[in-house]
């Protein structure tokens, strides 16, 4: 139907994105019965030696073991998903009841050392609320009714994954 928004399908993997030719027989799978493919890895995989080294490598390394496959659209967290919540640090420490000062100035430059996922963690273990962090309850609180492009406007691949997503909805419709 001309002017509606595309279908989307979210395929969740249990643990890591899986690599090489793992992936590309999963995308051509998903090719098979949808237009395109985005695929959202974290840089931090929790693997030692690290499985990238920043997303730009991710990015790089989702394409080669796909190939040339212009309706696959490889994304990655830089350097998890909870990056992208850390612009939201007043909210974090409201629902933490914490007064932890905010870890960087630029959310994607907390590294594999400590990556964001850790931040939230120990703001939540050290807050008054006295729990610990889970990523299906918090991060959907923590962007309740919250304004996106403030995450994508400090987020570079943030930006990139969502202007991915709204062009492919843009060429649908």
């Amino acid at each position: 139907v001309s002017g509606c928004m595309p279908k989307l399908n979210f395929v969740k993997q249990d643990g890591r994105l899986p690599k090489e030719d793992k992936l590309k027989r999963m995308v051509t799978l998903l090719l098979s019965d949808y237009d395109a493919v985005i695929a959202l890895t974290d840089v931090y995989t929790g693997t030692n030696p690290p499985d990238f080294n920043d997303a730009a490598d991710a990015k790089a390394k989702m394409r080669a073991w796909v190939g040339a496959e212009p309706r696959f659209h490889p994304h990655a967290a830089q350097h998890d998903f909870e990056a992208w919540l850390l612009p939201y640090w007043d909210r974090i420490r409201a629902l933490a009841g914490s007064n932890l000062k905010r870890p960087a100035a630029n959310p994607e430059t907390v590294n594999h050392g400590r990556p964001p996922s850790k931040h939230l963690q120990d703001v939540f273990r050290t807050g008054s609320k006295n729990r610990s962090y889970s990523k299906t309850r918090d991060a959907a609180a923590i962007l309740r009714d919250q304004d996106l492009s403030v995450a994508a406007s400090s987020c570079p691949e943030l930006q990139a994954f969502l202007d991915t997503v709204l062009a492919l909805a843009r060429s649908a419709t």
